[in-house]
């Protein structure tokens, strides 16, 4: 069950730099009058598909998934967020209703700031809107990025693509604990969960990794880049 955390200091928090450092001392408070700091165990909900929008969202520590669920029921992850990423910056300016579910996939701790004083604050600080833009722009840059970077590729390329961005971009380091499941990796990557197996086996066995369960250990990442690469 999520949880209320006693609310950090805005002034001190990382994100002042990363975002709001066009932001008076005044309108940062605002912020913090306007925030709740939420933990999330791992499997809950942050938020619903077809849910009103009522926060801006940003991800201070832990990993979610944000998917879609189509009309058969299957789930589509568009992207997983990691600390730092504001995991609600895909729609809250174009739709009243999240277009998307986010999931903890680790336990998690979310900052969840009243939508209106975000949009207060974008009306009547041009410096500050811009530069929010310009991180709106990014974000979703980011996700297309990531789209082709796995739809271009085939099998064993997309598989490669999933290892190293844990390794290289979640992580930092060539041993860890997948944080997904099969299945999770196939609706990511649009595969069938067989195949994600069997290319999971097809790398153990040429020596590229070691598994163990949801264990990974990347053994020759360089071959596994020119695997992506190759596509």
């Amino acid at each position: 069950m999520s949880k209320i955390l006693d609310k950090s200091l805005c002034s001190q928090c990382v994100y002042r730099t990363w975002a709001f450092n066009r932001l008076t001392s005044d309108e940062l408070q605002m912020i913090e009058d306007n925030k709740q700091e939420i933990y999330f165990y791992k499997g809950e909900a942050i938020c619903y598909e077809g849910q009103k929008i009522e926060h801006f969202l940003y991800l201070r520590t832990g990993l979610v998934k944000l998917f879609s669920t189509g009309k058969n029921e299957k789930e589509h992850i568009i992207s997983i967020g990691k600390p730092l990423d504001f995991i609600s910056l895909l729609n809250i300016f174009s739709n009243e209703h999240h277009i998307y579910t986010i999931t903890a996939i680790e336990s998690s701790v979310v900052c969840f700031v009243d939508l209106d004083i975000i949009k207060k604050l974008v009306r009547q600080n041009g410096d500050f809107a811009l530069e929010f833009m310009e991180k709106l722009s990014k974000v979703s840059d980011d996700v297309i990025k990531t789209r082709l970077n796995i739809n271009t590729r085939q099998l064993r390329g997309r598989i490669a693509y999933i290892l190293m961005f844990f390794s290289s971009h979640i992580y930092g380091k060539a041993d860890f604990e997948l944080p997904i499941s099969r299945k999770e990796i196939a609706q990511l990557i649009d595969m069938s969960t067989e195949n994600v197996i069997r290319i999971l086996s097809e790398f153990r066995k040429d020596g590229l990794i070691d598994i163990e369960g949801k264990h990974i250990r990347i053994k020759n990442a360089d071959k596994l880049n020119r695997i992506y690469e190759l596509g």
